[in-house]
């Protein structure tokens, strides 16, 4: 099964993406961890690849389309994979398709739909030990410390691209360059609407029901 998890930053399709990949015992696929490591590393691609993620614009096209394909051409992904943060673009949904065509074209896209208010509230709340990589969000997953990490005791951080007004520019991209992605693959049949202000469960729930099984 070839999945493509679509929705807007902070909709939590990586968290349903993992716990699909689980279920369906293929890869998740996730551009963004992949954009972090290269940061966190300092390789070229990931120093390129910060300046737009701490703008909140979406990285481009030529440093992620090669990568991506490389990565399904992998021997893990014989039975499938899920593709979580690509594509974001229609000229990379248009690659994507044409590089697939001689094994056919995805099976589904799995729309999390969130409201932008949800998003923002979400995303700004969110913090991250830079020690050990511990995620938390101050009403839903607070530290026991104020700003202190449970796990190794460092002081948690905001990430740039998690304020408030990266999170609107960010959401103001998505909605003009990633959304029509969902009218696209709509077209082809293949898109699944997901409401996800439901419990992390729940959304879980409709997704797999929605997929057949």
């Amino acid at each position: 099964m070839k999945i493509i998890m679509l929705g807007a930053p902070g909709a939590g399709k990586g968290t349903q993406a993992k716990m699909l990949s689980e279920k369906y015992d293929i890869p998740h696929i996730s551009t963004g961890d992949i954009f972090r490591g290269n940061i966190k590393a300092g390789t070229e691609l990931g120093r390129k690849a910060k300046e737009y993620m701490d703008a909140g614009a979406l990285v481009p096209d030529e440093l992620t389309v090669d990568l991506v394909m490389d990565r399904i051409g992998q021997s893990d992904c014989e039975k499938g994979y899920i593709l979580d943060g690509f594509p974001r673009t229609m000229n990379q949904a248009q690659k994507l398709s044409e590089a697939l065509a001689a094994a056919g074209d995805i099976d589904v896209a799995v729309n999390v739909d969130v409201p932008d208010e949800a998003i923002v509230e979400r995303m700004s709340g969110r913090r991250v030990c830079p020690s050990c990589g511990a995620s938390y969000h101050v009403v839903n997953i607070p530290t026991k410390k104020p700003g202190i990490c449970d796990r190794c005791g460092a002081s948690v951080i905001q990430r740039e691209d998690d304020r408030a007004e990266t999170v609107l520019k960010r959401l103001s991209v998505y909605h003009e360059q990633t959304q029509p992605l969902i009218d696209y693959y709509k077209e082809m049949g293949r898109e699944v609407d997901i409401d996800g202000t439901q419990p992390m469960e729940s959304v879980f729930a409709e997704i797999v029901r929605k997929l057949g099984d």
